[in-house]
């Protein structure tokens, strides 16, 4: 059987992902990921472009029809332009989503134009037809490791079958939420009995999931009611200066501790890592820690809101602080350990002071000083019900053994903070039965079939719905408990609640703040309540998908052939496991009995986890073979199960393993070599930045803005082995060639070295083994130090095809820049003896002048300025050099752009790799040089090339070239 080479295969348009990826790194509306917190969700841009390219052909599978290098490569132009027109997320109006439903549209098609091509059949036109085609003859769509459900997301989006499975139970609760259930309950409309008292089912109809997002929010407001009800007292408004009265925003607390200083007879003092309300201009605000000998302990909290300096705001930021590791007494000045702190933390003796009260102003919000009635409230509550298994491995100071009392997970949270989200909890147990209730007396359920079967068993009638509601409203618990811990702190620079999870893990903090739970901020009730439902307006629901709890190496794949697109977990990154019992407490105490498989045990499991804890393994060694067993499994399950399309593994660099050279990290260096053991070979990989790189970190887990996918295909069993001498022998050649395609497809420079170690990889794990000299199998690790060499020699190299006198251009600009160099003649006249040109036919060039004893090369705009209508069809011997320099100036010019430097290129086609060739050892060498803006210069150029390219063939096909092939798509590229 002959196998299709796919796009993913030869290229993608890299730099337009990663803009889509870079735009969303803060969640706009209805974004998915909001839905439910999870760790390092796989980005939609990369998950929607990478599957694409996974079921795409390149045109080069089809010589038949795209008969040249040049059909191809303006084909691929024109794929990568559909890619790039459906990752961009819509915002959320009419024109946006219309524009992003018709991109999907086409995106839909030409995945079902390469299945049917394959099928040798005709692909249909009709958007249903295509979709109801790819349905029954598309591959499914799984990933075996979904976490947040961002992959099976986008294949579902693609009219896929999507399905996926994880280990982790919060994984597939949140997985199952955003594909499983919202299609089960489409275009049904809301049961509340509220909305029909608001005249919403007057001729309305709810498409897709609004009428189940209508029934989340409008039960979330009866449970937020209810639950103010209970203990509404608990949440106090405050009285103002004024002598009116406001609602609380939030309480912030300061942790504290007894004085070590014997002298200071046992008062606490306050621990804070700052003592800033506000930093915006004009509304700084702080709170000013003061002795006084009648105020408890010998100090009081003042916030000052006018008049604050620089120098206040200084002293401010710095709390109590005295450096990394250590305290200063307010009292007495002495230091307080870390160690200090633990050892009376975990004795029990460690409490909370209050230390502001933000409440909500007409304008903005105003901060307070403490108000003895509310700390007392606050401190006199009592929680009879909190959640008490054990938290290991969560906590940020782990390593240095300091847990700081935080024992089970109750602890993270104040009494009052408990008894408001047990309160939420039981609510959910009770908002199940009306809901039950509303629905089974609902038309849309009427007659149902199976009106009793549960959720959890694939039920559509009316307990699945109340079990589906319920499920919803624990999602906003979540978001709640999120925000309410006495981890969450205040924000100075937002004026707002900061989550539990700032970093991918629980840190320590020492001031925190309470958020009000019935007030509209980001820990209010309701704003969890909408921003979780939120989604569901927008969700895809024409398709059905399924995700199971089933661990990645014993899985036997309930559906297959299927194609695999993953994120598996990173060697030793990100517990997920540890992380997700923080939610899981939660969702066990509200779901346990709707969703009994997921939450039958205490915790999430942990000694299945793919990850390289030395502490959970007893040591590194021990926990590097965990992770390479069993993701050698896994591995070897997926190959096993998957299509005859490639598979798509996403690895995720640790921002250690990028200051250590990421190709020969241990974590890449293993996770190679387990793919390679599971008897896959790797045809390319490709960097994505999918991280948020500036985003605070824990345990030393990912911050790199960048993933790599690796695509990879079964090796054939009977694969031969290779020595050592012939790998190399194949390996320079591929090298080359493989930097000449990326070159040529628009890969950016920066990006050009990893996207080369795919087919250099590749190369070697097409054989069983590659032998040392000594007969041991070489070793991934050995290889990719080969393969880098390799890269480091075919970048530096490319240049001595070029015309003499851009090779000249390059090697002056290189010593001496533009500048004029006096008597610098002579020198111009040995070098150009070197390259076979006289000085009279360089000053001829327009492009380098020498006269009077001096040297110039001339910058573009003095090239210009010598020949103003300059143009390739002007000049019959033009260079490459100057191709580039007037590429460049057009591009960049207020009155050229993309179309004028498209016209450019479209006179000198022949030209375009090299010329692009030009411009990224143009970049190489200003950089080097420390020109910053001549490298800038080259690299937007590049960046630009595939939409350069674009308007070359437009021009073209307005007559500057040959016109491109017309008429063979239904479904063109959208404008």
């Amino acid at each position: 059987m002959t196998l299709r080479l796919k796009l993913i295969e030869h290229s993608l348009p890299l730099e337009a992902i990663n803009l889509a990826n870079k735009t969303k790194n803060k969640a706009p509306k209805h974004y998915p990921t909001k839905l439910h917190k999870y760790w390092a969700h796989r980005p939609l841009a990369t998950s929607r472009a990478v599957i694409f390219a996974q079921l795409v052909d390149d045109p080069s599978a089809w010589p038949n029809i795209f008969h040249t290098d040049e059909d191809q490569a303006r084909e691929r132009r024109r794929l990568h332009q559909v890619i790039k027109e459906m990752i961009e997320w819509p915002d959320p109006n009419a024109k946006d989503q219309k524009r992003f439903e018709r991109a999907i549209e086409v995106a839909r098609y030409e995945i079902a134009r390469s299945v049917a091509w394959g099928l040798g059949e005709e692909p249909p036109t009709d958007p249903k037809a295509v979709i109801d085609f790819l349905q029954t003859k598309g591959p499914p769509v799984y990933d075996p490791f979904c976490g947040g459900g961002s992959i099976p997301l986008e294949a579902q989006r693609l009219g896929l079958r999507a399905y996926g499975s994880d280990l982790n139970p919060v994984a597939v609760l949140i997985t199952r939420a955003l594909i499983e259930f919202p299609p089960k309950f489409a275009n049904l409309p809301p049961v509340h009995p509220n909305v029909k008292k608001e005249g919403d089912l007057g001729g309305r109809v709810w498409n897709g999931a609004q009428g189940l997002a209508e029934d989340v929010r409008g039960y979330g407001q009866w449970m937020r009611d209810e639950a103010e009800k209970a203990i509404g007292e608990l949440y106090p408004k405050v009285m103002l200066p004024d002598g009116s009265k406001a609602t609380v925003v939030a309480w912030l607390w300061s942790r504290t501790v007894a004085s070590p200083d014997p002298a200071q007879k046992g008062a606490h003092v306050p621990l804070a890592s700052s003592f800033v309300l506000s930093s915006k201009a004009d509304r700084e605000a702080i709170v000013v820690p003061v002795k006084d000998a009648a105020a408890e302990g010998g100090w009081q909290f003042t916030v000052k809101t006018k008049g604050v300096t620089k120098a206040e705001m200084a002293v401010a930021a710095r709390g109590t602080k005295a450096s990394q590791g250590s305290f200063t007494c307010l009292l007495s000045g002495s230091r307080i350990q870390y160690a200090y702190v633990d050892d009376e933390a975990n004795a029990g003796r460690m409490r909370a002071r209050l230390m502001a009260i933000v409440a909500e102003g007409p304008r903005s919000r105003i901060f307070l000083p403490p108000n003895d009635e509310h700390a007392q409230l606050a401190l006199s509550v009592v929680a009879e019900d909190k959640p008490d298994q054990p938290a290991r491995g969560t906590f940020a100071s782990n390593a240095q053994g300091r847990i700081y009392g935080f024992k089970s997970f109750g602890d993270y949270f104040t009494s009052r903070q408990l008894v408001a989200l047990t309160t939420f909890s039981d609510l959910i147990g009770k908002v199940r039965e009306r809901v039950l209730e509303d629905a089974s007396a609902a038309t849309a359920f009427a007659n149902h079939l199976d009106p009793k079967l549960p959720l959890a068993e694939g039920g559509t009638g009316p307990v699945a719905y109340a079990d589906a509601v319920a499920t919803y409203l624990s999602c906003a618990l979540s978001r709640v408990s999120e925000y309410n811990s006495s981890i969450s702190t205040w924000l100075p620079k937002d004026n707002a609640i900061r989550t539990t999870f700032a970093r991918q893990a629980i840190p320590m903090s020492w001031d925190f703040c309470e958020a009000n739970p019935f007030e509209k901020s980001s820990g209010g009730w309701q704003s969890a309540v909408d921003t979780s439902s939120e989604y569901l307006l927008t969700s895809y629901t024409g398709s059905l998908a399924q995700c199971y709890l089933i661990d990645a190496p014993k899985n036997s794949y309930p559906i297959r052939p299927a194609l695999i697109s993953t994120d598996p977990p990173y060697y030793d990154n990100i517990g997920y496991a540890d992380l997700s019992d923080f939610f899981y407490v939660w969702l066990r105490r509200s779901l346990k009995n709707i969703h009994k498989e997921l939450f039958r045990r205490l915790l999430t499991p942990k000694s299945e986890e793919l990850i390289a804890e030395r502490y959970r393994y007893g040591g590194q060694a021990q926990a590097d073979k965990h992770f390479m067993d069993g993701m050698g499994e896994a591995l070897e399950a997926m190959r096993k199960a998957s299509t005859e399309a490639p598979l798509a593994i996403y690895y995720a660099f640790k921002q250690s393993e990028a200051r250590e050279e990421g190709v020969l990290s241990p974590g890449w260096a293993a996770f190679l070599q387990a793919v390679v053991n599971s008897g896959l070979r790797v045809d390319a990989t490709w960097p994505v930045r999918t991280e948020a790189s500036n985003r605070a970190v824990g345990n030393n887990a990912n911050a790199l803005a960048s993933s790599v996918v690796l695509v990879c295909r079964a090796r054939p069993e009977d694969a031969e082995t290779a020595s050592r001498r012939e790998f190399l022998r194949d390996l320079k050649p591929q090298m080359r060639q493989a930097i000449e395609d990326h070159q040529k497809a628009g890969v950016p420079l920066p990006d050009r070295r990893q996207a080369a170690i795919g087919p250099g990889i590749g190369n070697f794990s097409k054989y069983a083994a590659v032998r040392e000299a000594d007969d041991t199998a070489m070793s991934v690790a050995t290889a990719l130090t080969l393969i880098n060499r390799e890269i480091d020699e075919a970048l530096s190299e490319g240049t001595e095809a070029l015309d003499a006198e851009t090779r000249f251009a390059l090697e002056w600009y290189e010593i001496n820049g533009y500048k004029l160099v006096s008597g610098g003649a002579g020198t111009a006249i040995n070098m150009l003896q070197g390259f076979n040109l006289a000085e009279s036919r360089m000053n001829a060039s327009g492009l380098f002048r020498s006269r009077g004893g001096d040297a110039k090369l001339l910058t573009r705009f003095e090239m210009i300025d010598a020949d103003p209508h300059w143009s390739p069809s002007r000049d019959g011997t033009f260079t490459v050099w100057e191709i580039a320099q007037h590429l460049s100036r057009v591009f960049h010019a207020e009155d050229g752009g993309t179309d004028k430097a498209g016209r450019i290129l479209a006179e000198s086609r022949r030209s375009a790799p090299d010329v692009l060739l030009v411009a990224e050892r143009l970049f190489e060498i200003a950089t080097n040089k420390g020109d910053n803006d001549e490298a800038l210069t080259w690299n937007q150029l590049q960046t630009a090339w595939p939409e350069i390219e674009r308007a070359a063939d437009r021009a073209e096909a307005d007559g500057v070239g040959p016109a491109p092939i017309q008429g063979q798509f239904a479904f063109p590229a959208l404008p």
